[in-house]
């Protein structure tokens, strides 16, 4: 809600006075709240009628309260379990979560600035992940909730300010690359399907959640089609530290910038939502080449240090595509397809692409109209340029050296949802060819995945 000039707080002191009256009035019932990263499907549901998204509920009121206000506390819980059947040096359980805290101030509804808003996010991540426990040896982890370090870190500490009636929409602070380029969700266990692919793929220079970059975004909402944003990231390793990473700090050290640039179409065939992301992004950034040294020989043969050379880049694509929505009101069964597919360019990039696609189905059971189903398959390249020095070291007796190629995933899950702002959600992936080697044998893991918003 936009409000006009003259309901703004005109001093500070009167919008502190209004924020702590308006959570005062909501301590009939006061509420901490909803995970960033869950949401509750409202297939079937109309808005009215959609579940309250707190596991502990509305506290009499007083969390929509807030909302209305303006105020919006998140509070979340994610874990991840999995156990390898098969693959990998030995057979083992891993468990790993992640804990979620935050807030977002609608300063318009604040009666501050109209179009306005401020979020502020930690995340804090424990325990440890199979995929190194149990010596799978995937390029791509089969917990994804694990990494960059088990540690109290910020995740959000940014503004966004809309403008002309929402069609500008520009945001400043420490924003995550995948909060708004290559968004996807992360239902899935495996990080094949999980999450922003470019930090999937390149996660050397662009960080995936809960790591955030100082950036800028712009975006502009294109009326009947869909939006175009670009965006200037700090490129920085400094933002892996764990010292200092719950603090809104400035790191020295920064390499360059990295531009990412996005365009979708968001259209409605009937009654079914499409969106279809085409992006690409440009690091500025000095890189070493993955293979040849300065003299353009293969390093593992000369010994002598990778070339440098400025520049890094990739594009990418995310389709999500509903196929089947009933008409009839309160109706379950929903499928909806994906197709995410990343390249990056093969000077510098160990992974040079990555596809997936599937699909997800809510309503599978009448009498669990909420729950969905959903199964994806995908690979993951490692660079044909490594492959061929790898090759190369064994034809010269320098190996043996597994040759790399294609690494294989597939992953099926449930999700229970047994009440409102809990899912649970077990699971089954296979991967084939970990690491993109047949020197590694295939593993069969089990996982749970369960999500709580409190």
């Amino acid at each position: 809600m936009i409000v006009s000039s003259g309901n703004r707080a005109k001093h500070p002191t009167a919008f502190y006075m209004r924020l702590a009256l308006v959570a005062i009035s909501a301590c009939a019932g006061s509420h901490v709240a909803s995970a960033a990263d869950l949401t509750i499907p409202t297939t079937g549901t109309s808005p009215a009628q959609a579940p309250v998204p707190w596991l502990l509920g509305d506290w009499n009121g007083a969390r929509t309260r807030l909302l209305n206000a303006g105020i919006d506390f998140q509070f979340g819980y994610t874990s991840e379990v999995a156990g390898n059947a098969t693959g990998g040096q030995r057979q083992q359980v891993a468990y790993t979560d992640q804990w979620v805290f935050g807030a977002t101030f609608d300063l318009a509804k604040l009666g501050v600035v109209p179009g306005g808003t401020v979020q502020v996010t930690w995340t804090d991540r424990n325990g440890s992940n199979l995929s190194d426990d149990a010596g799978l040896g995937t390029l791509q982890q089969v917990q994804e909730v694990f990494g960059r370090g088990q540690t109290l870190r910020l995740t959000d500490f940014w503004y966004d300010q809309k403008f002309a009636g929402g069609m500008i929409d520009w945001k400043i602070g420490r924003i995550p690359f995948g909060e708004d380029f290559a968004s996807f969700a992360c239902d899935f266990q495996n990080l094949t399907f999980c999450g922003a692919q470019p930090g999937n793929l390149v996660g050397n220079y662009i960080y995936n959640w809960p790591v955030s970059y100082w950036a800028t975004r712009l975006k502009f909402n294109l009326q009947g089609f869909g939006y175009f944003q670009f965006g200037v990231f700090d490129s920085n390793p400094g933002y892996l530290r764990v010292s200092q990473s719950a603090l809104p700090v400035f790191y020295s050290g920064s390499t360059g910038l990295l531009i990412p640039a996005e365009i979708a179409w968001l259209p409605k065939f009937g009654n079914l939502a499409g969106s279809y992301k085409f992006g690409g992004w440009y690091d500025t950034s000095t890189a070493a080449d993955v293979v040849t040294d300065a003299n353009g020989i293969p390093a593992v043969l000369s010994g002598q240090p990778l070339v440098q050379s400025r520049g890094r880049y990739g594009g990418y694509v995310s389709f999500v595509q509903e196929v089947l929505r009933p008409s009839r009101a309160n109706a379950a069964g929903v499928l909806s397809l994906f197709f995410n597919a990343t390249m990056a360019d093969r000077r510098t990039a160990t992974t040079d692409y990555q596809v997936a696609g599937g699909l997800t189905y809510t309503g599978l059971l009448p009498s669990r109209p909420q729950d969905d189903i959903g199964f994806a398959v995908g690979t993951t390249h490692v660079n044909s340029r490594i492959a061929w020095s790898e090759e190369l070291q064994n034809l010269l007796g320098l190996g043996p050296v597994a040759v790399q190629g294609n690494e294989y995933a597939m992953e099926l899950y449930y999700t229970y949802r047994p009440l409102a702002g809990l899912q649970i959600r077990p699971n089954i992936q296979y991967v084939v060819d970990p690491g993109g080697t047949g020197a590694n044998p295939n593993a069969l893991v089990f996982g749970l995945k369960t999500v709580a918003n409190f």
